[in-house]
């Protein structure tokens, strides 16, 4: 299911990107702020546009199941984040205000915050 997210939201980013993604979504089963299950955390409602678009059934490339294995092993390219968004295409007015005053790191195409 981690590398199913890693592909529907991160396909097309570098190994560092797909990593990266695959760490938030850890962040959040570790956080008291989300749940604390992997399929919890990502089909809570509104959390991952590729839940939303249909793209969680596409088939992960296999640098998508490496690149979970990797943030599950404990890379966290975002030294904790909890959120990311592609300010090129994200559509969230307050995510888009959030990532404008709280960015912590850009991975590519993404920004992500705490």
């Amino acid at each position: 299911m981690l590398a199913a997210v890693i592909y529907g939201e991160a396909r097309g980013e570098s190994y560092e990107g797909k990593v990266a993604v695959a760490a938030v979504v850890i962040n959040r089963m570790k956080s008291p702020q989300f749940p604390n299950t992997l399929e919890e955390v990502v089909y809570q409602p509104g959390a991952f546009t590729c839940v939303s678009d249909g793209q969680i059934k596409l088939e992960p490339g296999l640098e998508c199941y490496y690149a979970a294995f990797d943030a599950i092993l404990g890379n966290d390219p975002t030294s904790g984040c909890l959120f990311y968004l592609n300010p090129k295409t994200a559509t969230s007015r307050w995510m888009l205000k959030r990532m404008k005053t709280e960015s912590v790191t850009v991975i590519g195409n993404h920004v992500f915050t705490k």
